[in-house]
């Protein structure tokens, strides 16, 4: 007698469909947790600045910094809620995740090397918000990445994506800084101590360690069976 179809076994389930473990659970808890708290330290600065008179939007919100913490609160709420309900990460979520892990390490390395020590000449503010925003999420994302299971295993054409936007910031903002005479950080000025050769040498420095950074992002998630093969 044949088998007939309700006799067969189930399908097994896709593994992105798989419900998550505890500790995939914990983690997407953690993110959520840390998404908020760099909105709260984002809106904090904005409140601060504001009751001050010294919040001008044009410039706070052209920081790199600023920048890549509003990425980082979507990434990490959409990553934190995923993780929560599913027990691998999609391609696109793992390549947003190898951007955000890079420009978070190269935020926290510029800034505690090059930035921290800067006496302002301006509005000197709330610090706390600095110091998780430079200093422990990075720290954060870095070890979410390294540690956290299900990222979905990348190839390394994703690399492209990671440097697309760091390079857009730059071209805009000495763009706009020749134009206006406004720099968001001092190392981009071009006729500051090191020249226009300086900032040539900082930014092609930088543009490589966020390559470096993704790349290792990228090694990391073809480690082992983390995620489904890339094409």
């Amino acid at each position: 007698m044949s088998q007939t179809t309700s006799d067969r076994a189930d399908p097994a389930p896709r593994p992105e469909n798989v419900d998550p473990s505890l500790p995939r659970r914990l983690v997407g808890a953690s993110r959520i947790v840390v998404g908020l708290l760099v909105l709260a330290s984002i809106v904090t600065q904005i409140v601060d600045q504001s009751i001050n008179d010294a919040f001008i939007p044009g410039e706070y919100f052209s920081y790199f910094t600023i920048q890549t913490s509003v990425m980082n609160v979507v990434v990490l709420i959409v990553a934190g809620v995923i993780a929560l309900r599913r027990r691998r990460d999609s391609e696109l979520l793992t390549t947003l995740r190898v951007s955000i892990l890079a420009y978070a390490v190269v935020t926290g390395v510029v800034y505690n090397v090059l930035l921290r020590d800067i006496v302002s000449d301006g509005f000197v503010g709330i610090q706390w918000p600095n110091e998780v925003i430079h200093v422990w999420v990075p720290i954060f994302i870095a070890l979410d990445f390294l540690l956290a299971p299900g990222s979905h295993r990348l190839g390394w054409n994703r690399l492209f994506f990671a440097v697309v936007y760091p390079l857009a910031w730059v071209a805009l903002t000495l763009v706009r800084g020749a134009a206006t005479g406004w720099y968001p950080y001092p190392f981009l000025i071009p006729d500051g101590p090191d020249g226009a050769l300086g900032v040539f040498g900082y930014v092609l420095g930088i543009a490589g360690f966020i390559v470096v950074i993704a790349s290792i992002g990228i090694a990391v998630s073809r480690i082992g069976r983390r995620g489904a093969r890339a094409a």
